[in-house]
Order: C-alpha cells, then structure tokens, then sequence
C-alpha cells in the first residue's frame, strides 16, 4: 500500500493533466482524496486539473471546427448521443458547457456540437474557463471533504477485496441501463 502511494504522488500529478485533459472525474476525486492523505498539494492537483480540462475541452471544439471530416468516421455509431448533445445545447444555451463537463457519454461531444453549429469561439473559451473551475472545485473540494468516509469505506472492505469492484459493477451497471434509457429513441420522442 505504501508504495502505491509512492508512486501516485510521485506520478500523480502526470496522471490528473493526462486524464483531466480527457475530462476525468474519477481522478480528479482521486486527488482530492490523495490530497486530504497527505500524498499531493491540493491546491497544485486541483490548479493542474482546471488548466489541463479547460485546454481539453478547447481541443475537441478546435476538432470539431477544424477537422469536422476527420472525426466523422468516428462518431457515426454515436448519432443519438450527438442529437442529445444538441438538444442539450439548444435547450441550456450557455449552461450546456457547464452542464457538459459531468455527463460521462456526452461530455466530449458538446464541444464537438458546438463547433459544428458555429458557436463563437471566444464565448466558448470564456465560459469553459469558469466551467473548469466550477467542475473540479466541486468534484475536487467535495472529495477531499468526503475523503474520511471513504477512507473508512476503503478500510472495511479492505479484508474482503472482491466486495468494492462488485459494488462498483453494479453501480456502472445502473448508471449506464439509466443512460441509455434517457437516450433511448422513445424517450427522445417523448421530449
């Protein structure tokens, strides 16, 4: 246990530019967790998570506008989820960018979306600045507030390894039969 921990503070801070870039929310709770051990500098994991998610999220709009024909190939499987990030952009406005960053599935098509559909540019930077901001502080600063519990859960089930990725499975498991249910064309119709 001791050297894992070595290791994620030593390479941690590479891991939450790497996955943040991407729009992890799992590792920027990870950090607020390691944080409130002792193992990385809050404010640093945090500083490097806004940076990295915001210029993430620059990149997808910067493909979608620039490289439209190159990403297409890649999203034809994905066409309801593309129209739920639409209406979701068309209904929110503004909002969707902050809305966006946690919703695993369509968080990096709204800024595809938006793209495409010839969203300003500068608007979008503007507001994805303040977006950043808002999704880790709250994931960030809520895990590192939550990280006792945790850490006790972690402590329970530590005995019986095979209890927390059960748990988790299932939990991925509802999380996505809700999610394709919402996208589902019936439930489309019916908005």
């Amino acid at each position: 246990m001791e050297d894992t921990l070595t290791s994620l503070s030593t390479w941690g801070y590479i891991a939450i530019a790497f996955f943040s870039f991407g729009g992890s929310l799992v590792v920027v709770a990870a950090a607020g967790v390691l944080s409130y051990m002792g193992e990385m500098n809050i404010f640093i994991a945090l500083s490097i998570a806004m940076i990295s998610n915001f210029f993430g999220d620059v990149f997808l709009f910067y493909l979608g506008r620039y490289h439209k024909e190159d990403i297409k190939p890649y999203f034809k499987k994905h066409k309801r989820k593309i129209a739920l990030s639409t209406i979701i952009m068309r209904k929110y406005g503004v909002w969707a960018i902050f809305i966006q960053k946690f919703l695993y599935g369509i968080k990096t098509l709204i800024p595809i979306s938006m793209s495409i559909s010839k969203y300003n540019f500068q608007k979008f930077v503007f507001y994805n600045i303040f977006a950043s901001i808002f999704f880790v502080l709250v994931i960030g600063v809520g895990s590192y507030m939550a990280a006792e519990p945790i850490k006790e859960l972690f402590n329970k089930f530590s005995d019986k390894p095979w209890i927390l990725p059960l748990i988790l499975s299932v939990l991925i498991g509802f999380i996505w039969l809700f999610l394709e249910k919402m996208t589902s064309k019936k439930a489309i119709k019916k908005r």
